[in-house]
């Protein structure tokens, strides 16, 4: 029986990174994406037209490239042991991204996570069309798969904790038993139940009760 839920943001949350900003390196836009990712993380701009903007600047690079992409991502700190340390006291541990499949699912696979979630980059023989395929995983899309994860674990809300950084967390963070502002924006830090400053996700552990 699964005791307690814990989801996360990706992006400069559970990875150090952004991953559409390492993917813009390959298509020599990464100023431009960084500065419309600031933008949207500070709320100043509606995400869904964020995205849509910012993965336009994708289109004809080599899908191929996710692999190359994929190796410079870095794992915050203490990662694993969050993970681990879940597993360990009967909780499950997911992750709900604005960012992209293609980049997420070998990570969630080498952590074991229990659940994730992200976009999907269209693809056209074998490079980036510059859009998306599917729903947009925005504010709203990660708090429903908060709901939709614990309803999945027959737990309630009160037994869930969401972890992340930016505007785009805000309505996970509210829907949660427990919402965690991540060395997050000022936006998300009014918001959050606890604000952890530092960049260690092992901080999170005794807010579950939890020792790496």
């Amino acid at each position: 029986m699964t005791r307690f839920l814990v989801v996360l943001d990706v992006d400069s949350t559970l990875i150090e990174d952004e991953a559409i900003e390492l993917l813009a390196d390959e298509a020599g836009s990464g100023a431009l994406v960084a500065e419309i990712t600031e933008r949207a993380m500070r709320g100043e701009l509606d995400f869904a037209a964020s995205l849509a903007e910012r993965v336009a600047t994708l289109a004809g690079v080599d899908a191929g490239c996710c692999a190359r992409v994929g190796a410079r991502i870095r794992l915050t700190a203490g990662a694993r042991e969050l993970v681990d340390a879940v597993h360990a006291a009967d909780g499950a541990i997911a992750v709900v991204s604005g960012g992209f499949h293609e980049l997420l699912d070998p990570i969630a696979a080498d952590l074991g996570l229990d659940h994730h979630r992200a976009n999907r980059l269209e693809v056209v023989d074998g490079r980036f069309t510059g859009r998306t395929v599917g729903p947009v995983v925005d504010a709203a899309a990660k708090a429903d798969a908060l709901r939709e994860w614990a309803a999945a674990h027959d737990l309630p809300l009160r037994r869930t904790v969401a972890i992340g950084d930016g505007a785009n967390d805000l309505l996970m963070l509210r829907a949660a038993g427990l919402g965690v502002a991540f060395d997050a924006k000022p936006v998300l830090r009014e918001a959050a139940d606890v604000c952890l400053p530092r960049r260690d996700l092992r901080d999170a552990l005794p807010l579950l009760g939890l020792r790496a």
